[in-house]
């Protein structure tokens, strides 16, 4: 393999279904400040709140600069796309139909002031994929982005983790591993760690990554999982992982042998270490805390009872901190329910069922593969986390899963001044050509 996870792709490839005719013109390559854009995006929805980091951040600076980096990502995309040059896209287009409730339910100011803020940064959010979508073709690249920027917040947890373990592993969180430097809580750095997992082991099985950059990339991200005790994203990962591999087993020779080693090697590490096992998976949590998920289904249940007016349950009550009576909500679905009704239940469910459609048509290919974990990975910690309806990593995975499955652009027909180039003799002299 001749590829790193530091080189990107050339624009179209073979993993994608080939163009139809009327496709817009290809542009020439992804400019190397997409990925700026992209890390841009990705700052953002980092979050403020977490755990206490070793120098004490103020909140209004971290939301000062989350949100400094949204406005400059879509100046930056702007300034990149001048032409306002986008692509169809069924995700994109339901995501700015999303806006709808999101206005509606937040312009009486019943949530705040700070719930037409929150609107104002999804339309931005949403703005700049709207401009990133004319690079969306079907390639990998945007999978190596979201792997690079995603190591790189990894990157500071482990750094934070060797100059404070205090810091980084607080009592506060069970011995959790936490954010030291940036505010990041355990299951955001379990989310991040799961998803660069995922994504590069399938790099290497479609041979698009080098093996020891992926070893680089995998083990210390292994490492990091393990500290958070991450069940969901544990789960996320494994079953994302059997699903997007089992799309590839019957195409390619190295997904069926990572497949049968991936068997035994669970099978053995069952048997061998079953208790350790299943003490990391309980968390010394107690069998009544397990089996309501540490509380979060009593916020469930007082959720689903509050009274609503009929406003309130088509288009919900605003955008806010997806918490419900002080206490955090964690459940995508749930959360959409509070703060854009039912209205934003159907969009968000329609944009996992078109992707996940999308997705079962293409043909066996890595960019389908890559797509299948991302889309499943979601779709299963929306149960025990929040973020679907609003800008998150959650809406970056399902990007990243749509710029995977759009069809490849077709190269711009030459111009007729072209043609005849292209058919002077390169010894005939510029002078004789009439």
């Amino acid at each position: 393999m001749d590829r790193d996870l530091t080189r990107g792709e050339p624009a179209g490839g073979s993993d994608g279904a080939g163009a139809g005719p009327g496709t817009a013109p290809r542009p020439a390559g992804t400019p190397k400040a997409v990925a700026i854009v992209w890390g841009l995006l990705i700052l953002n929805t980092l979050g403020s709140a977490g755990a206490k980091t070793i120098v004490p951040l103020p909140r209004s600076l971290i939301q000062m600069v989350t949100m400094g980096a949204l406005v400059a990502a879509f100046a930056l995309a702007l300034a990149l796309n001048l032409r306002l040059r986008i692509r169809a896209s069924a995700f994109v287009f339901l995501l700015t139909l999303l806006l709808v409730p999101s206005v509606i339910s937040s312009v009486d100011l019943g949530s705040g002031a700070g719930a037409l803020f929150r609107c104002a940064r999804l339309a931005l959010f949403v703005g700049t994929l709207w401009l990133l979508s004319r690079w969306w073709d079907g390639s990998p690249t945007f999978v190596r982005h979201h792997i690079r920027m995603y190591f790189a917040v990894l990157a500071s947890v482990a750094a934070g983790l060797v100059v404070s373990p205090g810091a980084a592993m607080p009592e506060l969180y069970g011995g959790r591993l936490v954010g030291a430097l940036w505010p990041l809580t355990p299951p955001q750095i379990g989310q991040y760690a799961a998803v660069i997992i995922g994504l590069t082991v399938l790099l290497v099985l479609g041979r698009r990554a080098d093996r020891r950059s992926a070893v680089a990339v995998i083990v210390p991200a292994l490492v990091l999982l393990a500290l958070t005790h991450t069940r969901t994203a544990t789960l996320g990962l494994l079953i994302g992982l059997a699903l997007a591999i089992g799309s590839l087993i019957l195409t390619s020779a190295g997904a069926r042998r990572f497949f049968a080693w991936a068997v035994l090697g669970a099978a053995v590490i069952a048997v061998g270490f079953g208790s350790l096992l299943q003490a990391w998976f309980l968390r010394g949590q107690s069998q009544e805390n397990f089996t309501s998920l540490t509380g979060r289904a009593k916020v469930w249940d007082a959720l689903l009872a509050a009274p609503r007016t009929p406003s309130e349950y088509v288009f919900g009550t605003g955008l806010g901190d997806k918490s419900f009576g002080g206490l955090p909500i964690d459940n995508s679905w749930l959360a959409v329910f509070q703060e854009q009704g039912m209205t934003g239940v159907v969009l968000v469910a329609a944009i996992i069922i078109v992707l996940g459609g999308v997705a079962l048509l293409r043909p066996p290919s890595l960019s389908r593969a890559c797509a299948i974990f991302l889309i499943s990975y979601c779709a299963i910690a929306s149960y025990t986390e929040a973020g679907l309806g609003d800008a998150s990593p959650y809406l970056l995975h399902l990007a990243v899963a749509a710029s995977l499955l759009a069809a490849p652009t077709a190269a711009p027909s030459p111009t007729p001044d072209e043609v005849a180039e292209r058919r002077i003799p390169r010894w005939a002299p510029r002078s004789e050509v009439t």
